[in-house]
């Protein structure tokens, strides 16, 4: 099992998400993180705009891995958000960005959340995956793919 898929229940997957800005993206994701796991949705987005005001966590290629830290989570959560029309995110490609993968972590996790990143972001370069993660129609078979994922290198 990769580390993304121990932390992304199936309800955290959305898919056809009607958000024209990331603003309204991390709106979207903070009220699923409300609804699901019962984080206050403010502190939600406000820990993501944080984090992008660092720089953008676009990655190219029409993905982002918006992240950030919260206090009092006792463990890392993950969800996907693929929205329907591609939005602008200042990704190094200039490229809009249609597949988010949003991780929160908890406020002192830093290796753990350094090699969740990492482990995503290796996801994500395979173009065939990311491909499909950003076609595929259901959210069930979005997790799905990457539940099957298997990282490349041996986790010691």
């Amino acid at each position: 099992m990769n580390r993304l898929s121990a932390i992304l229940p199936l309800a955290n997957v959305l898919v056809d998400v009607e958000a024209t800005s990331k603003k309204r993206a991390f709106e979207h994701a903070g009220l699923l993180f409300e609804n699901q796991h019962s984080i206050a949705r403010a502190t939600v987005t406000d820990n993501l705009f944080a984090r992008e005001r660092l720089g953008s966590t676009g990655l190219g290629h029409g993905v982002a891995i918006p992240h950030g830290r919260i206090k009092g989570l006792k463990n890392p959560l993950a969800a996907v958000v693929r929205v329907q029309q591609p939005i602008p995110f200042d990704a190094p490609d200039d490229e809009p960005v249609s597949l988010l993968i949003f991780l929160l972590v908890p406020e002192a996790a830093t290796q753990r959340h350094l090699e969740i990143l990492s482990e995503i972001a290796e996801m994500l370069s395979d173009r065939e995956l990311r491909e499909r993660l950003k076609t595929e129609h259901t959210a069930a078979k979005v997790h799905e793919l990457i539940s099957n994922w298997e990282p490349l290198k041996s986790v010691a």
